[in-house]
């Protein structure tokens, strides 16, 4: 985190204010509430960093100049429509007074560690629908876009404005209040088999989010590079601290694993041109050791104590790739079985194209082209390079160089990442040799 001196003042970066933007918001809220206001104070803030730092030098402290900043924004808007409430007399005033007015220097609560997780069960609220939970919370822990979220989540990107503008509007209208549990959780909904199965439900909503915020920064939806790093570590910096407050959870230690097996391969997915490298062709060595020996370690334990569950299998299926010394040493028959474990539990599009791989590598393509067919019909999927790029792979493997090609080229089309749209189209204009 950077908040310690600088050597030298630096311009402001896109990357450290997308880092420091939920961190902000976490700040905000947990100090003032208003959970919208304050996501309209952090986003002046980021504009008036980036208009001050490049002519100014970035300050020794970014993100106390940016909740600084932002909290003036936030209680003059509060104060600001305070007095206009007032004068019209209405009774509907959003909270007393006394609560707009910003602690005096060194009083009130400091931002902690914990604001961005509090941040993230707040997003997780029970009030909110499941869609709207994880849409609000890549939207403001994540700091991806609406068209980024929506391409994540295969939905149109004007559904997704509706629904983030939605759940924003619920988060408002609950008067949720903010902090952690000593269990991970927040504490509105009390004991009892409900609040546990809320619990479960919030916890379970968080890990999809922090598993699409990573995958988000491992392989950009869009773009001109492949990787988002600071992405991918601010989501297994945030499963590592729910990690660290649910120890014995099997799906957290799960999650984890899987990230941080995922994670051991990035320097060797691009070259130094930011072209993608296949896993099937990537320099092992070049892969992080400690990272892939903490995640079995994880994996190995949970898998042991706790309820099967999909995050284990995921993580399972990234260690059996992780610890195969080369490609051809993989043992794909292990990683099939796991994913028909895996698709029972989760019979979902991206599962089932990963299971078709699995089976075009154990039993032959034209079995798992087979099996494309009925995800043809997925609407989930319609549109969405995945599909065809897989379906191309199978194709080359089949001897179908010209079906291949077409279906390269057709996946080259439906990607917006740059870097996977080159590798596609070299892949087709390979096979037209």
């Amino acid at each position: 985190m950077l908040t310690g001196p600088e050597p030298e003042p630096a311009p402001a970066s896109e990357d450290l204010l997308r880092r420091l933007a939920p961190q902000v918001l976490g700040a905000l809220v947990g100090r003032y509430g208003h959970f919208d206001a304050a996501e309209d104070a952090v986003q002046e803030a980021l504009l008036a960093a980036a208009r001050q730092w490049p002519e100014e030098g970035r300050p020794a402290n970014p993100r106390g100049w940016l909740i600084r900043v932002a909290s003036r924004r936030l209680t003059d808007q509060l104060r600001s429509e305070d007095a206009r409430r007032r004068r019209e007399e209405t009774a509907a005033a959003l909270t007393p007074r006394d609560e707009f007015v910003a602690p005096p220097p060194g009083e009130g609560r400091a931002p902690t560690e914990d604001d961005t997780l509090a941040l993230l069960f707040l997003c997780c609220r029970a009030e909110l629908p499941p869609a709207g939970r994880i849409a609000l919370t890549l939207r403001a822990v994540g700091g991806l876009t609406t068209a980024e979220i929506a391409r994540a989540l295969l939905v149109p990107e004007a559904t997704m404005a509706q629904r983030i503008s939605r759940a924003k509007r619920r988060v408002k209208a609950s008067g949720a209040p903010f902090g952690i549990r000593p269990d991970g959780t927040d504490d509105t909904h009390g004991t009892g088999p409900e609040a546990a199965e809320d619990r479960a439900a919030r916890l379970a909503d968080v890990l999809h989010v922090l598993y699409l915020i990573f995958n988000e920064g491992y392989t950009a939806t869009s773009g001109s590079v492949l990787q988002r790093a600071d992405l991918a570590a601010e989501a297994i910096r945030l499963t590592r601290t729910v990690h660290v407050r649910l120890p014995a959870d099997g799906e957290v230690a799960g999650l984890l694993a899987l990230m941080l097996l995922t994670d051991a391969r990035r320097t060797a997915r691009t070259t130094p041109d930011g072209d993608l490298i296949p896993l099937a062709e990537q320099d092992r060595t070049r892969w992080d050791r400690a990272a892939i020996a903490e995640g079995v370690a994880l994996v190995s334990d949970a898998l042991t104590h706790a309820p099967l569950g999909p995050y284990q299998l995921r993580a399972a299926i990234a260690a059996v790739h992780d610890e195969a010394a080369s490609d051809e040493d993989t043992d794909w028959a292990e990683i099939l079985a796991l994913y028909e474990l895996l698709i029972r539990l989760v019979p979902g599009p991206v599962e089932r194209l990963g299971h078709a791989v699995a089976v075009a590598m154990v039993h032959g393509p034209w079995r798992a082209l087979a099996l494309l067919a009925d995800l043809d019909e997925d609407e989930r999927l319609a549109g969405h390079h995945r599909l065809e790029a897989v379906r191309a792979h199978l194709l080359e493997m089949a001897g179908e160089r010209a079906a291949a090609r077409a279906a390269y080229a057709k996946a080259a089309s439906l990607t917006l990442s740059v870097p996977e749209r080159r590798y596609l189209r070299f892949r087709a204009a390979r096979l037209a040799e």
